[in-house]
């Protein structure tokens, strides 16, 4: 589904990337792991289309997208779940949704102008009662404005609005980002509520527990670089490896 070869890219003319190699297969959760400052959320904002590469290729579905600017990212099937959340703070909860609604229709009458395999997979597009099945708690506070949600709140709202995009591939950064340990359970137990989709997924995260439980794969990143890729379960066992590149144990 992503697949992107020798990715360059910085700020001001700096080097953030510096010739990353990093794939994700269709229906796969690749957790991208490393210590702060290494290049992750870079990395993700390139493939998003919100940071311009300055050289290299970011395919998804065999699309070429490096150098595309987001709008024309997200037409073509990705979505992001940005760290801090984001959410329009002055509108409620099924308006921030009705919003990636408008937009979610944009996208698909994108990908259907260029035929069949271009649509998504899954169980048929998400719509705002889909989300509200998923996340319950959305469709209590669905009248209350986004400054009016808890931290946790505000994070399935944003995961809401992503979905609400009908992406083949969710970029998550750092969702776990300043919540409680019984909230990121939560917010695991949406995500997991996931599988079945077919949806790709790149998951930077910090909460290593959080990372392992949904994801299928290990990437770590160091200095702009994938240094080692793995299933989940092999890194969980390798403890001398993760705490080489991770720092833990």
């Amino acid at each position: 589904m992503l697949s992107v070869r020798d990715l360059r890219a910085g700020y001001a003319g700096t080097t953030v990337l510096d010739g990353v190699e990093f794939t994700v297969p269709s229906g796969t959760v690749v957790a991208l792991l490393g210590r702060n400052g290494v290049g992750k959320t870079t990395f993700v904002h390139t493939v998003m289309g919100m940071l311009k590469p300055y050289s290299g290729s970011i395919r998804v579905d065999g699309r070429e997208f490096a150098g595309a600017p987001a709008h024309t990212v997200a037409r073509g099937g990705v979505a992001i779940v940005p760290q801090g959340r984001r959410v329009f703070a002055p509108l409620t909860v099924e308006e921030n949704l009705r919003i990636a609604v408008r937009a979610s229709r944009r996208s698909r009458e994108s990908r259907e102008s260029r035929g069949p395999s271009a649509s998504g997979g899954g169980s048929g597009p998400w719509t705002v009662e889909r989300v509200y099945e998923l996340m319950p708690r959305l469709a209590e506070r669905r009248a209350n404005r986004g400054d009016q949600l808890s931290g946790g709140e505000q994070q399935m709202l944003a995961i809401g609005r992503a979905l609400l995009r009908n992406p083949r591939l969710l970029l998550l950064d750092e969702p776990s980002d300043g919540l409680a340990p019984a909230v990121v359970d939560l917010i695991a137990e949406v995500l997991e509520g996931l599988r079945g989709e077919g949806i790709a997924a790149v998951l930077v995260e910090q909460d290593l527990h959080l990372a392992f439980r949904l994801a299928d794969e290990v990437a770590v990143m160091q200095k702009g670089r994938i240094v080692h890729r793995s299933s989940t379960a092999d890194f969980r066992q390798d403890r001398d490896r993760a705490h080489s590149l991770l720092g833990v144990g």
